[in-house]
């Protein structure tokens, strides 16, 4: 280094596109690894496995799950607002015999608002469905088709009984905002099986986002490039993603390599920047899914049968329709993580929170998913990727087996948030077909058989994609933070 630059004699600018001088051995080394042939071989590199990414570029911790898994990918179905268990998955006949009386032995501290009506069965028949003769209501005609499939958690507890921080819980295993999604912690975890496909795709409910919004899917302190993507089922799937006027190949690609290089140098100067670094690469990601992302959300490639299947040609359901069929798509392509939503903000008008009318609410949100969700059940098992696919269809709480009020009228046919025993279901690779976990009391109110946590569920699916859960961790703020805090236990008795 010469006395001048010692001194503090100010370095050509890094940013200068013009021809420089003859490069010296330094200089040509480090053209070498950082310039864009580097890049292009390190890429290639990775992609054919003889690459040991430095961590600032690696997926996740290691990018290899911790013992087999079972599955290698995730779809998950979650109904915002509250799906009531008695009207649903939750058979219990006391509730026929004991309709009108009051719930015996509850105290209205449990009680969401300390509203106390009396009790009200279920709103739909329940009958055994399948060779397991799984008790699921006339609610879900086309799910109860599938039953053999299923895998039901019926004794599922919150530890909140507000929304948002039950969703927040639920999706992030936190009730605050400010921490990493389920989907988020399995793309750090385990990355992208694509190159040209994010890792975690997101498809909110077309009406509205739900409370919380991208809080529900964000990557929080994790790197930011782990964050859900946000894909659409109507419309345009990605915003902005085509070029606004026609482009050749050949400008296209120099404009590419012109902002690489740009890229490059800007973020040499700012070196350690993870959110600048994320911002780049998410660019470069959106530069490749403009050829991905067409292709993957042609629902037209699709035949006339798959999508009598799936009902995209029902105008009942067709928009939750498309997006179970899109997220099939992005599934065969490498994405890990698809989290399709039913219900938006809170209301019962766009979700599952029916306070006023259980009947009128819950049948109005069911016929939009119920022929979807069975299609999305069968098609996987068809092309055999329920083998290797995980599929979860859980909600943040349920809702009380009592009425919302004492008082005659509307109320009468509404129930309240119950974070005390609720069901869900799962479906596919590593699990006990038509199998049933854990139970609720007689009347469908307080888990009282195996228990379940959000932070055991977490555990549970961590699990069947070959992760320990508490071996996937991330240092922020003086602590190592993990997807199950400091709990959760794997609930083995779902293990086939």
């Amino acid at each position: 280094m010469s006395i001048e630059r010692r001194r503090g004699a100010q370095p050509p600018d890094p940013c200068s596109i013009g021809p420089r001088g003859p490069l010296g051995r330094r200089d040509f080394l480090g053209d070498l690894a950082t310039g864009l042939g580097g890049i292009a071989l390190a890429s290639l590199l990775h992609r054919d496995g003889l690459f040991a990414a430095d961590p600032a570029a690696a997926s996740g911790p290691g990018g290899a799950p911790h013992h087999p898994p079972r599955a290698r990918r995730v779809i998950q179905i979650f109904l915002a607002g509250g799906l009531s268990q008695v009207d649903s998955f939750d058979y219990k006949p006391e509730l026929e015999k004991r309709q009108g009386q009051h719930l015996p032995g509850v105290d209205r501290t449990e009680l969401f608002g300390g509203e106390y009506g009396p009790l009200q069965q279920s709103h739909f028949p329940f009958r055994q469905r399948g060779a397991s003769g799984q008790w699921i209501s006339d609610l879900f005609p086309e799910i109860a088709g599938v039953a053999d499939e299923l895998t039901f958690i019926r004794s599922m507890v919150s530890l909140t009984a507000d929304h948002t921080p039950a969703t927040y819980e639920a999706n992030t295993g936190f009730r605050e905002a400010g921490f990493p999604a389920m989907g988020s912690w399995l793309s750090y975890g385990l990355g992208s099986e694509s190159e040209d496909l994010p890792a975690f795709v997101v498809v909110p409910d077309v009406r509205s986002q739900p409370d919380g919004g991208p809080s529900n899917w964000s990557s929080a302190f994790l790197p930011a490039r782990h964050q859900g993507v946000v894909f659409r089922a109507g419309g345009t799937p990605v915003r902005d993603l085509a070029a606004s006027k026609p482009l050749s190949e050949e400008a296209r690609a120099a404009r590419f390599a012109m902002l690489a290089e740009m890229n490059r140098r800007h973020l040499a100067e700012r070196a350690g920047e993870d959110a600048l670094a994320a911002r780049i690469r998410s660019y470069e990601l959106a530069a490749r899914m403009q050829v991905a992302v067409p292709e993957a959300t042609d629902l037209a490639r699709e035949t006339a049968a798959t999508h009598r299947l799936y009902g995209t040609e029902r105008a009942e359901c067709a928009d939750f329709a498309r997006g179970c069929l899109m997220s099939r798509r992005l599934l065969e392509r490498g994405v890990r993580f698809v989290q399709l939503w039913s219900g938006g903000r809170l209301g019962a008008r766009h979700g599952w929170d029916a306070h006023e009318h259980v009947p009128t609410n819950h049948a109005t949100q069911a016929v939009r998913i119920d022929r979807p969700v069975a299609g999305l059940l069968r098609d996987l098992k068809e092309r055999g990727l329920l083998e290797d696919t995980l599929v979860v269809f859980n909600t943040e709480f349920g809702r009380t087996p009592i009425t919302q009020s004492e008082t005659e009228g509307q109320l009468g046919f509404g129930r309240n948030h119950n974070p005390h025993g609720f069901s869900i279901w799962m479906a596919g690779a590593g699990l006990k077909r038509g199998h049933s976990h854990g139970a609720t009391d007689e009347f469908g109110f307080k888990a009282i058989d195996k228990p379940v946590t959000p932070h055991d569920f977490h555990a549970t699916v961590l699990h069947l994609l070959g992760i320990d859960h508490k071996r996937l961790t991330y240092y922020h703020s003086g602590i190592e933070r993990r997807l199950t805090d400091v709990a959760g236990n794997v609930v083995s008795d779902l293990l086939a």
